[in-house]
């Protein structure tokens, strides 16, 4: 049985890649990890929160 040859395009190697800095892989922060992706509502309640907090808090 002989080897499968790998072929591989010719000037492969001299293939420009841009690794600049302004090159996003991955977004910063995806849909999922919105408030909006977790079922919640737009505008929160944070100042019903900060309003009912303990009062050992303070």
């Amino acid at each position: 049985m002989t080897d499968p040859v790998i072929r591989t395009p010719r000037g492969d190697d001299d293939r420009v890649v841009d690794l600049s800095e302004d090159f996003v892989v991955l977004p910063e922060q995806t849909t999922d990890d919105t408030d909006r992706g977790w079922g919640e509502r737009s505008g929160g309640n944070d100042d019903w929160l900060l309003a009912e907090r303990p009062p050992h808090w303070d």
